[in-house]
């Protein structure tokens, strides 16, 4: 059973009352990034705003998500198409198809709400039901004007194949997860591409080896939304990611860079003062003495 507003309730009940009663009804995706950026489209030529968010018409176009409904948890997969232009951008700038091939969309979520209307087409919003909420699975085909991807039910955060309880010597936790209880934020630093920058080294001054093994987010450039994981530091010089940028950043692009962790017990005391929720088990014997 779908939840909605009781407004929207009483509207299709009483629609449900009479005869060939015309629902004026709307589409809209949303499509929600790793960084919080939140873009909102609608299949409907108007733009309307509806719980706070701007649905853009005449924009992306989206096709697919439909509404299932079964019995037993099964991880529902769809494929949706995607067709922007070239003018067609997300925050800073970077085109929509540039940004969704260069990564910036990687594990974001994915909704399909019906918007309903009580006097026309992009006016006065009585309330919405959700059709489908999952999360990008796979780029499948992308090309100058459109794209193919695969999205994954939210219950695919449930099919992983493996013991609750994994004994090894370094952390189990990933780095700022809710088991780890560090704050990302707190041991983030902003930065500015610098000079002579190539899609995998960065030159930033600010550059410290407290980065290495972490991460860095782009925000704003052609690499918006962006983010790579920094494979080496040279300390006061630059970044260098593991694996290269599909657009090489401009100078005066900025980012955010965070803190890495090895997962060992030193690092977690020493850099981060959290030994407390460390989760790994250092002094468990290797297979070959735990006879």
């Amino acid at each position: 059973m779908k939840s909605t507003s009781p407004a929207l309730l009483a509207y299709l009940n009483a629609a449900r009352a009479g005869a060939d009663v015309g629902l004026l009804m709307a589409d809209g995706f949303i499509f929600t990034l790793r960084s919080g950026l939140v873009l909102c489209y609608t299949n409907i030529d108007l733009t309307f705003s509806y719980n706070g968010r701007t649905f853009l018409g005449n924009s992306i176009l989206i096709s697919g998500l439909k509404y299932k409904a079964s019995i037993g948890l099964e991880v529902d997969q769809q494929q949706i198409t995607v067709s922007a232009r070239s003018t067609d951008t997300i925050a800073a700038g970077a085109p929509f198809l540039q940004a969704l091939r260069d990564g910036a969309f990687d594990g974001c979520e994915i909704e399909r709400d019906r918007i309903f209307f009580s006097d026309r087409l992009g006016g006065t919003a009585i309330g919405a039901v959700t059709l489908f909420k999952g999360r990008l699975g796979t780029v499948d085909q992308i090309g100058r004007t459109g794209a193919k991807l695969t999205v994954n039910s939210d219950l695919v955060l449930l099919d992983i194949d493996m013991p609750r309880n994994i004994y090894q010597p370094t952390c189990l936790h990933t780095l700022y997860d809710s088991g780890c209880t560090l704050v990302k934020s707190t041991f983030g630093t902003n930065g500015t591409v610098g000079a002579g920058s190539t899609a995998s080294i960065i030159n930033w001054p600010g550059a410290s080896t407290n980065f290495q093994q972490g991460s860095i987010a782009f925000t704003s450039g052609v690499n918006v939304g962006v983010t790579a994981n920094v494979n080496s530091v040279v300390a006061g010089s630059s970044l260098t990611l593991g694996s290269p940028l599909r657009s090489a950043p401009s100078p005066g692009d900025t980012f955010t860079v965070y803190f890495g962790c090895d997962h060992t017990p030193d690092t977690c005391q020493n850099k981060f003062n959290n030994l407390a929720n460390f989760r790994g088990f250092p002094y468990v014997p290797p297979p070959q003495m735990a006879i």
